[in-house]
């Protein structure tokens, strides 16, 4: 009876492992691909108006985006890194915007790689 209670709790152990690297694996997956949705609303939102938005919101009040989508790491819409547009000597009257975003969580991917850098 020990031997099998043994074999019990190793089995659940092993369970719970996985469980825990499936869930990180699919949070890993929505983070991806909201990074690629919100940078693909940048990029329309650049090649309609020549001009990046100012913040987030914008791309929401523009069409862009029906919401803010939420950092799945940090279970927050204010947590995104916003990288702002670098200043073009052609048109110093532009104001500078949101070239790109990223992640406001912090800690390693399964792959070794900061969240922070995707």
């Amino acid at each position: 009876m020990l031997v099998v209670m043994s074999l019990v709790v190793v089995l659940a152990s092993i369970a719970m492992a996985s469980y825990g690297t499936g869930v990180t694996r699919s949070k890993e997956a929505v983070l991806k691909e909201d990074l690629f949705r919100l940078r693909e609303a940048i990029d329309q939102f650049h090649a309609d108006r020549g001009e990046y938005p100012a913040g987030l919101p914008d791309l929401v009040a523009g069409g862009y985006l029906r919401s803010v989508p939420t950092d799945p790491m940090t279970r927050s819409d204010a947590t995104w890194q916003t990288v702002p547009s670098e200043y073009d000597p052609a048109d110093p009257t532009a104001l500078p915007g949101v070239f790109d975003v990223r992640s406001g969580a912090t800690g390693q991917a399964l792959d070794g790689t900061a969240y922070a850098d995707w």
